[in-house]
């Protein structure tokens, strides 16, 4: 059997105190050591005797810590990537931890079937809707059927706002930068509240409850972050436009500084993450924070797509797959097997080229496929085709979030579901 047949033909238990004590009871001083984390608990879940849903806004990959420790000795099964599961530093954890996989951005009946077997046998999940941790440092709208989802499990959610996590651990740069994380956890809806709602009016509520800006909140609260000298490494990866002339993969991130080849212009990222202009003339046409920057991109591209009805965009890439009958070692997310060229027009996403040899190739319809995975940093992206996981690894590795946002503008102007947020659109 396959370790893909392995992995979903499991039937998910509540995780044994075996192993799950040991495990959480010992993470908690470390991770106050490391992050400084804090809990505040305004609504106390572990009062219930009844099962519970735990949500929160995906602020970095370590998430399903914070949430956990805090609501101790209270046991989560969690739900995490599908892809996540053939690693080989998690293997043992997963399958002790009995964590639920859940392929992104896409149906998965089987996932859905666990949390309903969980939550009957009195248990707890946790799960966190955008369906993958921030690539920005805020929020993202969340994934298509979680509305529906949580209204069919039909038990209390509590939601745990977590703040300063992307700080502490960026898509960008996957060095941990101590500083400080605080948490809150407080009832979203009850039992009562969801029969009354719809699933559209839950995802609405979700989508408004969750937003959360880790820049903006430092803004205010002013907490150094220890990132040894390198604010600004790869963050080129996650900021390709320079503001100043209007070029796109111009800029070059090392150090504290992150500088276009192209105008010489460019920004000091200090220990508080304030983009500190290196020109004084500059100073007004930089965008505040980074979040604001990645979201001036969009914008950018955006903008274009509806002015160029015609646009084509390609790229040379390699394809990564997930083994089937052995795991990724050295944190690996997949093995290169293939590649070819990438494009994308308002008719939807294709891939051309070789997969072990021969010749591989898949289109996906712009209205069916919403939004990119991003595994672990911006230099690559993932995608489900006909069930199966496919690692994408652009060879220019700082278009990965153009990529991103040419994906999710093309599903929304042929008029997919998943929009963005609503007072986005305003």
């Amino acid at each position: 059997m396959d370790n893909a047949k392995k992995v979903r033909g499991r039937k998910i238990k509540v995780p044994p105190s075996w192993f799950y004590y040991p495990l959480t009871y010992l993470m908690r001083p470390i991770l106050n050591r490391q992050q400084n984390f804090k809990c505040n608990i305004i609504d106390d879940p572990r009062k219930l005797k009844e099962p519970y849903l735990l949500i929160g806004n995906h602020a970095s990959r370590v998430d399903y810590i914070f949430g956990g420790l805090a609501l101790l000795p209270n046991k989560f099964n969690f739900v995490v990537g599908y892809n996540e599961f053939f690693r080989s530093h998690l293997k043992f954890i997963f399958k002790m931890g009995n964590i639920i996989s859940k392929k992104n951005f896409v149906t998965d009946v089987y996932s859905v079937k666990q949390m309903i077997n969980i939550i009957k046998k009195g248990g707890r999940v946790c799960i966190y809707p955008e369906g993958m941790s921030s690539i920005s440092g805020h929020s993202q709208p969340v994934a298509l059927g979680s509305g529906k989802l949580i209204k069919f499990l039909k038990v209390p959610v509590y939601c745990v706002i977590t703040k300063g996590g992307y700080l502490t651990n960026t898509k960008y740069n996957l060095d941990i930068r101590k500083g400080k994380v605080e948490s809150e956890i407080k009832l979203l809806f009850s039992k009562e509240d969801l029969e009354k709602l719809s699933p559209e009016e839950i995802e609405d509520i979700l989508n408004e409850k969750l937003y959360h800006d880790d820049f903006e909140w430092n803004k205010k609260m002013h907490i150094k972050y220890n990132m040894h000298g390198e604010s600004a490494k790869f963050l080129d990866q996650l900021l390709f436009y320079c503001p100043i002339c209007g070029h796109s993969f111009e800029m070059k991130g090392s150090g504290d500084t992150l500088v276009c080849k192209h105008c010489g212009s460019g920004v000091k990222v200090d220990d508080y993450y304030d983009l500190i202009p290196l020109k004084e003339k500059d100073k007004k046409s930089y965008p505040e924070t980074i979040s604001k920057w990645f979201d001036l991109e969009r914008e950018v591209i955006k903008d274009y797509l509806h002015k160029h009805d015609d646009y084509y965009f390609e790229d040379d890439v390699y394809l990564g797959i997930i083994p089937k009958n052995r795991y990724l070692k050295h944190q690996m997310t997949s093995e290169i097997e293939g590649e070819g060229k990438i494009s994308i027009t308002k008719s939807g996403f294709t891939f051309k080229g070789k997969l072990f040899d021969q010749d591989f190739n898949f289109s996906l319809d712009p209205q069916e496929f919403p939004t990119l995975g991003m595994v672990t940093d911006t230099s690559k992206f993932s995608l489900f085709y006909d069930g199966e996981f496919y690692e994408i690894i652009p060879k220019n590795r700082k278009s990965t979030i153009l990529w991103l946002f040419l994906v999710e503008e093309t599903h929304r102007l042929n008029n997919g579901a998943w929009k963005d947020y609503k007072w986005k659109n305003k």
